[in-house]
């Protein structure tokens, strides 16, 4: 069952203050807050609370240097303590340039007169790959491959996402250029029919770990024949449908039933939006001084783990991974 409905969400938003980036914000009670771009998704900010003395920083989901559609992670100069997020902590990601991964995956498989299905999320993932795949028509690549977007979430967030473009690198007619790429299929019955559509091509569709959505019904038509590529963007988190497919599992259950899994899994981790341990260092490196202590959060055992290890050896600071529950007093 939901863990909420459209009414408790909507009830949750009247509580809600939008609050501008890079702007000072007094709280009732005392104290100030003021978010900095973290380069992530759309709106996605690295946060510093300011309180009693104490000033605390939140990175939040950090994002990739050097993307080319997103703006780079703000670096923050200062912080009594910190709180760090490790999504990647124990990985580098691919430096092969993405869209040639595309065209070589994508290219493969309609070659062999396949479809390739990539699940998405629907805010960030699904418009760097619309931008991709626009690049790659630009160049006269996969130029006959049509490319579908199945999510009417995913085509609201591309409206949003070219309409506010101070998160970007791109213009707003260059990003409109770009989710113009794929065709739109936004009722249920074109939705079907895409799925029933026996020609080659590529769906984009949500959810990104394939826990959800419309992407569901394109994996059980899709999943069982080895000319199809099933084709994910970035980190996929225990206990998902796209994390047990990564793994080499033979069938995965939808909808009460088992599917096999016969086509050819890939993943694409260069796309994804998180930062790597790289990158996480060098955000690090923006600070001018030691926080009193960094806490390691947000990421699997092992990736925290290796973080923390990295920054009490690289940067000598004093760091530790907080057990699940543990209480922190700071002074």
């Amino acid at each position: 069952m939901p863990l909420y409905t459209l009414e408790d969400a909507r009830a949750a938003l009247e509580h809600l203050t939008p609050i501008p980036f890079d702007q000072e914000r007094t709280l009732p009670g005392g104290g100030t807050v003021r978010l900095r771009r973290s380069g992530h998704i759309l709106g996605a900010g690295s946060v510093q609370l300011d309180w009693a003395g104490i000033t605390t920083v939140f990175s939040g989901d950090l994002g990739r240097y050097d993307d080319p559609v997103m703006v780079d992670p703000i670096s923050v100069e200062r912080a009594d303590y910190l709180l760090v997020e490790s999504t990647y902590g124990d990985r580098r990601h691919d430096k092969r340039d993405p869209a040639d991964a595309l065209a070589e995956i994508v290219g493969g498989t309609i070659a062999r007169g396949g479809t390739v299905i990539i699940p998405a999320f629907a805010v960030g993932r699904v418009q760097t790959l619309l931008f991709h795949f626009h690049q790659l028509k630009l160049k006269g690549s996969l130029s006959n491959v049509p490319v579908f977007l199945d999510s009417p979430m995913a085509e609201d967030a591309s409206e949003i996402f070219c309409r506010d473009t101070e998160d970007l690198k791109l213009s707003e007619a260059e990003c409109r250029r770009a989710c113009a790429v794929a065709h739109y299929t936004r009722d249920v019955e074109e939705s079907k029919a895409l799925t029933a559509n026996p020609v080659p091509k590529v769906i984009i569709s949500a959810s990104g770990m394939a826990t959800g959505g419309r992407v569901l019904h394109h994996l059980k038509r899709y999943a069982p024949d080895p000319k199809n590529t099933i084709l994910f963007a970035g980190f996929q988190a225990g206990g998902t449908r796209g994390a047990a497919m990564l793994s080499g599992v033979e069938s995965v259950k939808i909808h009460g039933e088992y599917v096999p899994v016969r086509a050819q899994v890939r993943n694409l981790d260069m796309l994804s939006a998180h930062a790597d341990a790289d990158e996480i260092m060098r955000w690090l490196g923006g600070f001018k001084a030691a926080p009193r202590m960094t806490f390691v959060i947000h990421g699997e055992a092992s990736a925290s783990d290796a973080l923390r290890h990295r920054i009490e050896e690289e940067l000598r600071w004093p760091c530790m991974v907080p057990d699940h529950g543990q209480r922190v007093e700071l002074a």
